[in-house]
């Protein structure tokens, strides 16, 4: 079923996260030992995010540079054929811009296509840590809605090879990124939902935030969007501050700002154990006023870690 189907069918607010792939090397099994104990929420859904990998490059002592790949967390299209057969759930991989050529972005929504897949989330990425900007593949996208209308395409039967006949058209129901701080690229927040009304026009169904912390931007956004005639879902994106120094670095990462309130108790604890409580907490009581707002879903970002989002969700779900 497509995430839109699961929010109509709702008849209350949706339980749902996100999980990294493992590191390459790694195995699966601590994978589904996280999301194990969230199964008790009921998820309709899971979202498995797609990494691109970094890489440096090393002087070879002969005048040349080699290129080393430093991290990589490959597998999306396996993990969500391996969570959908062991948890009977549906599955959302995230679609990037980086590091693909539009060929290799076909093959992999042909293999998801297969699998029975039917909700992507599209997304431009990040620039990898060596580069100071978004560098896309020479032969892929610059642009989610460049990569968005890709998929709208072989929604509509039309794929690269223009001579194909009778191509059989996929059904991806497709969201998109949402910034209720401004994404930090564009100029103005009045510029940023008019790329983001685009997408809605062009075909994406439903709108994922950024996480944030103070939920006034979340009301905000939501209404503005609805200003403009942005009428899809609009899910909340949420994590559980879990250490001190996410403090500065969530900000510094995500180009987002942090509540007075939140930062005073966090400047109280003096470990990490107090400052992953207060972060919960703060989750918890963002949460229930989401609910009551109407939020269609609470989307729960894990970082790979699902003690935080179990607690969370026992106290909301």
């Amino acid at each position: 079923m497509k995430v839109t189907e699961h929010i109509n069918n709702a008849k209350s607010t949706v339980f749902s996260f996100e999980i990294l792939p493992p590191l390459k090397g790694q195995n699966i099994k601590a994978l589904f030992e996280n999301i194990e104990p969230l199964m008790e929420f009921k998820p309709p859904f899971i979202d498995v995010t797609y990494h691109r990998e970094e890489y440096v490059y090393r002087d070879k002592g002969n005048g040349l540079l080699e290129k080393r790949t430093t991290r990589k967390r490959p597998g999306t299209v396996g993990i969500c054929a391996a969570i959908k057969n062991r948890f009977d759930i549906d599955t959302v991989p995230h679609i990037i811009c980086g590091g693909f050529s539009k060929e290799e972005t076909e093959n992999a929504l042909i293999d998801l296509d297969f699998l029975g897949i039917d909700s992507v989330l599209v997304l431009r990425g990040d620039p990898i840590k060596s580069e100071n900007k978004f560098v896309p593949d020479p032969n892929g996208h610059a642009y989610a809605i460049d990569l968005m209308e890709q998929v709208v395409d072989m929604n509509n039967g039309r794929y690269i090879d223009e001579e194909l006949q009778s191509a059989t058209p996929t059904d991806f129901c497709i969201g998109v990124a949402g910034y209720p701080e401004k994404h930090f690229e564009a100029p103005s927040m009045k510029s940023d939902l008019k790329i983001l009304k685009q997408k809605v026009e062009r075909g994406a169904e439903y709108v994922v935030t950024q996480m944030f912390f103070d939920n006034q931007k979340y009301f905000e956004f939501v209404k503005l969007c609805r200003a403009e005639g942005i009428d899809v879902p609009i899910i909340p994106g949420l994590k559980p501050i879990t250490s001190l120094k996410q403090m500065t670095a969530l900000p510094r990462t995500f180009y987002l700002d942090l509540p007075d309130a939140l930062v005073d108790e966090l400047e109280k604890c003096k470990d990490n154990a107090a400052a992953k409580e207060v972060g919960i907490e703060w989750c918890i009581q963002q949460s229930k006023k989401l609910i009551e707002f109407g939020a269609p879903c609470l989307h729960y970002y894990s970082m790979g870690k699902s003690d935080p989002i179990y607690r969370i969700a026992e106290g909301i779900f």
